[in-house]
């Protein structure tokens, strides 16, 4: 039998009641669970709190065996505060308490640490018996959530193994792809806007047999699955062998992102058999830049080596045009949405201006690209544009690279 307020164990030793914290915002139910915990024998209510964040320093203070903890309440509500309660008190076992049957709300606390789960519109004695399976070191979900969450949880791990053959799928095809020798390296031509002789070629990694579709995809794969740096050193291998039917006397450009940038050693592994003073690394901006201290250490240790470096896509928004100032580039290549109409559109053919102007301030080189019309290569020239690229001049093919008759 139980006295006194203490109860006793089936060995005949008598405990102290279970220590019991109420954290709810709504006065006349937190009086209500006061009353329950008051009437059993067995549990002391120590403290009792209007707010999450009360109920935190409360916790921290009394150190109380269970917590009933509402799901939404005022000062961070009841995720936050299971958390934190969870921190400062970790022999706390919380049970949250809820008007609603929301799954997804259940996951969360239980996710937070909560034990139980109890609906307020439960008699009172289940939540009292949750009390009881906490200090049991039970887990307790009311029945009108039950079947929900067991719904909920198995809905999430569907997904999650959905997510996973994805995955799984998306690296075999990056490792399979890599593994296979691919990707093949084409090559656009950089021309001499003035003459059209070819002074320059950009590398273009292809994957499929008509070496025409766009490899964005089968990056934006590699980089879901972690192999983003794996595949763009593939595909700076794949250049540095088309390379070598290339006539030496023009420069080689290809696109890394920033973090393949930051692995110099393995890039220039990756192009030993190739001239590096021929080499542009153009820093693309399909990965942000976290650290540009970080990443022009790495960029210097490739100019040491005799690599340049270009900035891709200038004109085309605010990120290229920091990646210029941050970078300080050899080469500015102006991004084809710029190019696009420029002999015709005043505020396109500022901005470009406005960037040749900035190159040769800094010594730059500037390369057009996109060049698709006649009338976008008068308007480039008449601009002092000296290099560009684009279908109007010459597609992307296999190497060898032809040198171009005069363009119109």
């Amino acid at each position: 039998m139980e006295s006194q307020g203490n109860r006793e164990e089936g060995n005949g030793r008598v405990t102290e009641p279970v220590r019991v914290l109420i954290a709810e915002d709504d006065p006349r139910f937190r009086a209500m669970l006061g009353e329950v915990v008051a009437g059993d024998p067995a549990l002391r209510l120590v403290a009792s709190a209007a707010d999450a964040a009360e109920a935190v320093v409360m916790a921290e203070r009394e150190r109380p065996d269970v917590a009933l903890v509402d799901v939404r309440m005022p000062g961070g509500g009841g995720v936050e505060a299971t958390e934190r309660i969870r921190a400062c008190a970790p022999e706390t076992r919380v049970v949250a308490l809820t008007a609603h049957k929301d799954p997804a709300i259940a996951l969360e606390m239980l996710r937070a640490g909560a034990v139980g789960y109890v609906v307020k519109g439960s008699a009172l004695e289940e939540i009292v018996a949750a009390v009881h399976a906490a200090m049991r070191g039970e887990s307790s979900l009311s029945g009108p959530v039950a079947r929900d969450v067991v719904s909920e949880l198995a809905s999430r791990l569907e997904h999650q193994r959905r997510h996973d053959d994805e995955f799984g799928r998306r690296e075999r095809r990056i490792r399979g792809a890599i593994a296979g020798g691919g990707p093949v390296a084409v090559f656009q031509p950089v021309v001499r806007l003035e003459d059209g002789g070819v002074v320059g070629v950009e590398s273009l990694a292809r994957f499929d047999a008509g070496l025409v579709e766009s490899p964005v995809p089968w990056f934006d794969d590699a980089a879901s699955v972690d192999l983003r740096t794996e595949l763009e050193l593939a595909a700076v291998r794949a250049t540095g062998l088309a390379a070598h039917e290339l006539d030496e006397a023009i420069w080689v450009s290809l696109n890394v992102s920033p973090e393949t940038a930051l692995q110099p050693d393995r890039l220039l592994d990756a192009l030993c058999d190739l001239d590096q003073e021929r080499l542009v690394l153009e820093i693309t901006e399909q990965a942000p830049v976290e650290d540009y201290d970080q990443l022009n250490a790495a960029l210097r240790h490739l100019r040491e080596a005799g690599v340049r470096i270009a900035v891709d896509d200038a004109g085309a928004g605010y990120a290229s045009l920091r990646h210029i100032l941050r970078l300080e580039p050899d080469m500015i290549k102006l991004d084809e949405s710029l190019v696009r109409g420029v002999h015709r559109d005043r505020p396109r053919r500022a901005l470009a201006t406005a960037l040749i102007s900035f190159a040769a301030e800094i010594g730059a080189t500037i390369v057009a690209e996109g060049i698709e019309t006649a009338a976008e290569l008068r308007a480039l020239r008449q601009l002092g544009v000296a290099f560009g690229q684009g279908y109007h001049l010459s597609r992307p093919h296999l190497p060898p690279v032809e040198d171009l008759v005069a363009v119109a």
